[in-house]
């Protein structure tokens, strides 16, 4: 094994030792290894970590909202008249500023707030994720990582504006990304992808102004890689022909 290919195996053998509560999960073939831990044990995972495997940089705190993951709202399957983009209801996301995306409640998953951190270690070099879910989705809170590294302190500040995950012990948790004054999260899936508010100068005023959104709510298209199928098609005729 060569020093810059690090067998990602071993490391994650010495995490389910380390953390015996812990989930230790590899996505291969990549070798991505994922820690998950429960959000009281966050903070001594990220600690163990950093003093016992040697991760002495943190590069990003991130927040992820699970609420309707799994779901998808355009159907891309192919038939014999073409592909499907049939949109219907109010998905997560489609819908005005005080409406619910439809199925919210059926679709609410059992834990939807995470904390994700994503460590390196430039001595070994190694790469892990941290991962902890908030156990109150209408207040998720988990501590803050900015006593193990300082360098979060505005990552965490990002995920709480964007998705109100609250930093428990972080020396100045205010928004970094939105407006003052802001309303809402917009990362959360129950925000409207059209916002609340649109912003726009007012001349007999001379200032700035709030208004509702003006416009109907956006449908997000997915980017999908659909494979060329041409080849199988020419193939498939042939043999029906020397069948013929």
């Amino acid at each position: 094994m060569s020093a810059f290919a690090p067998d990602h195996t071993l490391l994650a053998q010495r995490l389910s030792e380390r953390f015996a509560g812990a989930a230790v999960i590899v996505a291969e073939p990549r070798g991505e290894i994922t820690l998950e831990v429960a959000p009281a044990e966050w903070l001594a995972a990220a600690l163990a970590l950093r003093d016992e495997f040697g991760f002495e940089q943190c590069v990003d705190v991130s927040g992820v909202d699970y609420l309707s993951y799994g779901s998808d709202e355009w159907d891309t399957d192919v038939s014999s008249e073409g592909f499907s983009r049939g949109v219907e209801g109010k998905s997560a996301g489609r819908f005005r500023w005080g409406e619910s995306p439809n199925g919210a409640a059926d679709s609410k998953p059992e834990r939807r707030f995470a904390a994700v951190a994503h460590l390196l270690s430039c001595q070994h070099n190694q790469r892990v994720r941290l991962k902890t879910f908030a156990d109150n989705d209408d207040l998720p809170v988990v501590a803050s990582l900015s006593v193990v590294w300082p360098g979060t302190n505005w990552f965490e500040r990002e995920a709480f504006d964007l998705y109100g995950i609250v930093f428990e012990g972080h020396p100045d948790l205010r928004r970094i990304l939105t407006d003052y004054g802001f309303v809402g999260h917009p990362f959360r899936k129950d925000f409207p992808l059209i916002g609340n508010v649109e912003v726009r100068y007012d001349a007999d005023k001379r200032r700035v102004v709030y208004e509702p959104v003006s416009i109907d709510p956006r449908v997000g298209v997915p980017r999908v890689i659909r494979d060329d199928a041409r080849y199988q098609t020419a193939v498939g005729e042939a043999a029906q022909r020397e069948v013929k």
